[in-house]
């Protein structure tokens, strides 16, 4: 990570603002991927795009762009929260898809169930009308670096 890299996640943490590190993400930046901090929490947004549409009859999102956006929220969740002086590597990620993605605002959430020194593991669920009815959920599983020591 460059330092250039660490001072915009510094800046981010105190302003809460994550928009600066998801512009250096180019997958983020092509399906417009957005975050914000409430409290301790931090809340993705995959706003209503034309260009996401995988089934227009419906019209609905491509899977493959509701599992991007489920991806990139929980790795910037871990670089966020783990203190990690890495952007974590991804080892695997499995995705249940619940109901058809429609065309409209996309909102994720990340928990940490559980992190080692090498790997951690993230739940991720996605929605779109209310947090209790998911279009999809997912587990990712993570590699990270280990801080240096003391």
């Amino acid at each position: 990570m460059t330092e250039d890299f660490k001072e915009q996640l510094r800046q981010a943490h105190e302003r809460g603002d994550y928009g600066l590190l998801l512009q250096r993400i180019p997958y983020a930046k092509l399906i417009g991927v957005e975050c914000s901090r409430l409290g301790d929490e931090l809340l993705f947004c995959l706003p209503a795009n034309r260009d996401n549409i995988g089934n227009p009859l419906l019209p609905a999102i491509h899977g493959g762009v509701i599992a991007g956006f489920m991806e990139l929220a929980a790795a910037l969740h871990l670089l966020v929260f783990t203190g990690s002086p890495g952007v974590p590597k991804i080892i695997d990620f499995s995705l249940d898809y619940l109901r058809a993605g429609q065309f409209r605002d996309t909102y994720a959430k990340c928990q940490v169930c559980r992190q080692g020194r090498r790997v951690a593991n993230v739940a991720i669920t996605a929605w779109q009308s209310t947090e209790a009815e998911p279009i999809a959920t997912a587990r990712a599983h993570f590699k990270i670096e280990e801080c240096p020591s003391p």
